[in-house]
């Protein structure tokens, strides 16, 4: 191990050069203008799986490829699935960039570039620390299987697919991603929960064409009136869900971990000044991070229709539209949060008007035994790494791979994220900090040898 650590350490300028050739591919899964860039970025990928000491091959699917490769030492030992994704977010606005986005450039101690964080410069280390066991001990302490896609930006439409036609290929005792974030500064973290989610689309559809507001108005339904009223029933004044039955399932905080809770540091001042907001809101009874990590939500997230342009015109609109999502905790069903959803705003939509209902992506939430030996493993690895042990924590967003996975795989994932929640995900000036992806890198590191000591 140690001679592993100490190549490590002496090759982090080329981790980092390696990794800027990496960002430099803009690979934006969501606009075609950049398919080959997208097909360049899999063959970076590739070789890189193939430099580590992985059996790689590149999968073609009805979108973006997947790029595959695993490394079997021993069928004693156990086997890790490791997955991520090479495809990132659009850059745009460009012009609020200081850099540009697929030029990484080092300021202040921080990567910035598009992916550097979300999630180009997290899967790398877990490359890099690979390589580093294999180039200096010949071996790996477990055997893994890489799992790197180029959709999850757009729905992993094909993920599952390959999942189903692939279960014994992929067969693993645990799975690994890294695609969340510390919980602050030098407070590395483990991420055991993630809430769900379910999502739809409202259409109400009145007149057959706009019409005159003064020689019309009051005499048939207005859809903006009509799914205003519907969205506004959704959420009481005290931030409650009244849609019936939406709570009956959801299993409530243990005690033990509400004082876990209790114990992070959390400063509401902070939160405000990081969100802009000027107060907190949400579900009486509960604390913000129990609101943000742990209680399900409904929330409206767009409202179209009618006539937004400059100054007034005096219509009763045809059409209205609004995007609406729930956020899951676990006990509660997908299918039948949708279903509630819709007979809920279905019997309260005014007569006169037609109502669609469409839905679109969910999955349920996720919990991983915080006791678990596989969470021990994990957490010693951070603590060598980092220098101090992990806090366990949950978080309030989804990501459907980890469903995916136990229900098809049928296996836990642990998600142990290096980069930050203000690393600006999405966003323009997105970066990752260099100790972080040294540290992911040294982290990742012990995790094997970590895992290898777990009994199956």
């Amino acid at each position: 191990m140690d001679t592993v650590l100490q190549h490590l350490n002496s090759q982090q300028q080329a981790a980092l050069d390696e990794l800027f050739e990496f960002l430099r591919i803009p690979s934006v899964s969501a606009d075609s203008a950049f398919l080959p860039d997208m097909q360049r970025c899999a063959d970076f990928v590739l070789q890189s799986m193939s430099t580590a000491g992985l059996t790689a091959e590149i999968i073609p699917t009805k979108g973006h490829p997947i790029v595959y490769g695993e490394r079997i030492e021993d069928a004693s030992l156990p086997t890790v699935l490791v997955y991520g994704h090479y495809d990132v977010q659009p850059p745009d606005p460009l012009e609020l960039w200081t850099t540009p986005p697929f030029e990484p450039q080092i300021r202040d101690g921080r990567i910035y570039a598009r992916g550097a964080t979300d999630d180009k410069g997290q899967v790398f280390t877990h490359l890099k620390s690979i390589q580093a066991w294999v180039e200096k001990t010949g071996r790996l302490p477990v055997n893994v299987k890489f799992l790197i896609e180029g959709e999850e930006e757009v729905g992993s439409d094909n993920l599952d697919r390959f999942l189903a036609d692939n279960k014994e290929r992929l067969k693993a005792d645990v799975a690994v991603i890294s695609d969340t974030s510390q919980y602050g500064d030098g407070i590395p973290s483990i991420t055991y929960g993630l809430r769900g989610i379910v999502a739809a689309e409202v259409r109400l559809t009145g007149p057959s064409k706009d019409l005159h507001s003064g020689v019309f108005g009051g005499s048939v339904a207005n859809p903006i009136n009509a799914i205003a009223r519907l969205c506004g029933s959704l959420v009481d004044e005290a931030g409650s869900v009244q849609i019936p039955g939406f709570y009956d399932d959801v299993i409530e905080l243990s005690d033990k971990e509400k004082q876990e809770f209790v114990r992070l540091p959390f400063s509401e001042d902070t939160f405000l000044a990081e969100t802009g907001s000027g107060a907190v809101f949400g579900e009486a009874g509960y604390s913000t991070l129990e609101r943000r990590w742990v209680r399900p939500t409904c929330d409206i997230n767009g409202i179209v229709g009618g006539y937004t342009g400059e100054g007034p015109k005096t219509i009763v609109p045809s059409k209205a539209t609004a995007k609406v999502t729930c956020r899951l905790v676990p006990g509660q069903n997908p299918k039948k949060i949708l279903t509630a959803l819709e007979s809920f705003l279905r019997e309260r939509c005014p007569p006169g008007l037609t109502f669609e209902f469409l839905t679109f992506h969910g999955c349920e939430a996720f919990v991983f035994d915080p006791n678990s030996e596989w969470i021990n493993a994990a957490s010693a690895a951070l603590q060598a790494a980092f220098g101090s042990p992990p806090v366990f924590i949950r978080e309030g967003g989804s990501i459907p791979v980890v469903s995916s996975f136990q229900q098809i795989l049928g296996i836990d994932t642990l998600l142990l994220g290096w980069g930050r929640n203000t690393d600006d995900l999405h966003s323009p000036n997105e970066h990752f900090h260099v100790a972080d992806f040294h540290n992911g890198i040294l982290a990742s590191a012990h995790l094997w040898q970590k895992l290898a000591d777990v009994q199956r």
